[in-house]
């Protein structure tokens, strides 16, 4: 009877993953790695990795604790839960206890947990990173897509939130809010922020704000809505982005006291999962959430850098009749190739898939299709990783410039190659459809 029992919980198990495909971001970063070994030249915009070193005072902080090889608490090393949390109270004004902090191997990691130990429907607005909603069907949650307009840029509204919740207001969920988003590179307005808010108090939902992009807001300006919403608001973040370490694997949650059993749940799965953090990354990682002007500084550069070549790639896809938004932060384009529809299904190319595989194979530029992100299939919208160049080489010119004014064209062109010639391939290439 066990046996059996064990058996068939094996076979569901399957089943929920069997008919998953592996992560479209790592499935194109793969696939374009193996065309370069075949000599092919192929500029990789599927990715969505930072180009940039990590800081050198966390480097080197790494350094110094790579003796520490004991087993850290479950939920993380006491010194780095209150420097986390010193952190987005002194950047954000998001001040909670650091009890109320939560260390993992990633946000990707605490994510997943996140969705096991919760009950309720996962809500998120499409489109969206391409891991929400696999990890629900892995876990076996309710996945809801919130659907979202182009003209709004595919942002969530509070209206379209508001139309999912009300025919059954008492129904558990968390909804998903990702800004600046992956993949459209958009972010909210501060009352865009506030309705939002209010929409999920009223339906008392549970938020996951996933802010792994905040500090590369171009003008650094990033609001968390945890500021409107801070009962039922879990703050996600981490090491990857704006420190450049995402094979580090360090990442944080911020839970408000109200929400303080999901992190003891979390916390109880961990020890019988990954059991602890790795203790030397914990231990720089300290260094990182501590921030200082070298730091700053290295924020500083790598927002221009962003910004300059966000809108510089922005305009030239546009100028090929392209409709993308502008980016505000990030480092991610989402283009809907629609004008070209027509010619495009001459050539039997009807779908985003097609689209990028097409792409792919005739101008060596690897982006990947609007369909992995949650949309439908045969819109013609892509995601755009705009950071195949050397970050550390751009970083080292941004020194020797005297102001802001001289990071122009000629300067992107020099330092971010690799990038800026895919794109003027991807315009070559739609000129050649017309």
């Amino acid at each position: 009877m066990a046996y059996n029992k064990n058996n068939n919980f094996n076979i569901q198990l399957n089943l929920k993953v069997r008919g998953l495909p592996q992560s479209a971001t790592l499935v194109i970063n793969e696939k374009s790695a193996e065309l370069i070994k075949q000599g092919r030249q192929i500029y990789k915009l599927g990715l969505g990795q930072s180009p940039f070193p990590v800081p050198r005072p966390v480097i080197d902080e790494l350094k110094v604790n790579a003796f520490q090889k004991d087993y850290l608490p479950v939920k993380g090393l006491p010194s780095l839960r209150e420097a986390v949390a010193e952190y987005h109270c002194r950047r954000h004004g998001i001040c909670h206890s650091a009890e109320n902090v939560l260390i993992g191997p990633g946000s990707k990691e605490l994510m997943f947990m996140l969705q096991y130990v919760y009950y309720g429907d996962l809500l998120i607005p499409t489109p969206s990173w391409v891991s929400y909603a696999p990890q629900a069907k892995i876990i076996g949650r309710n996945v809801e897509w919130l659907q979202t307009k182009k003209e709004n840029f595919w942002r969530l509204t509070a209206e379209e939130l508001e139309e999912h919740c009300k025919d059954d207001p008492t129904r558990p969920r968390i909804v998903i809010l990702n800004y600046p988003s992956n993949p459209v590179g958009v972010t909210y307005t501060q009352d865009e922020l506030k309705k939002i808010a209010h929409v999920a108090r009223k339906y008392k939902l549970v938020l996951l704000s996933d802010e792994i992009y905040g500090e590369l807001h171009y003008k650094g300006k990033h609001i968390s809505i945890c500021r409107y919403y801070p009962e039922g608001t879990i703050l996600s973040g981490g090491l990857s982005k704006w420190c450049g370490a995402g094979g580090w694997r360090l990442g944080t949650f911020i839970f408000p006291h109200s929400l303080r059993w999901l992190l003891d749940s979390m916390a109880v799965m961990a020890s019988e999962t990954f059991t602890a953090t790795s203790a030397p990354i914990q231990y720089a990682a300290v260094r990182a959430f501590q921030g200082g002007d070298t730091i700053e500084k290295y924020l500083w550069n790598a927002r221009m850098i962003l910004e300059k070549l966000g809108l510089l790639l922005a305009k030239k896809l546009k100028d090929e009749n392209v409709f993308v938004p502008k980016p505000a932060g990030g480092f991610y384009l989402f283009p809907d190739f629609s004008y070209y529809r027509e010619k495009l299904a001459e050539k039997g190319i009807t779908t985003s898939v097609k689209f990028c595989d097409k792409l792919l194979e005739e101008a060596g530029v690897a982006i990947l299709p609007g369909a992995s992100f949650g949309r439908p299939v045969d819109e013609l919208t892509a995601r755009l990783s705009f950071v195949d160049f050397d970050g550390a080489s751009a970083m080292e010119a941004v020194e020797h410039l005297n102001g802001k004014d001289e990071l122009d064209e000629e300067f992107l062109e020099t330092h971010c190659a690799p990038t800026v010639k895919a794109v003027h391939f991807i315009c070559e290439w739609l000129r050649l459809i017309q």
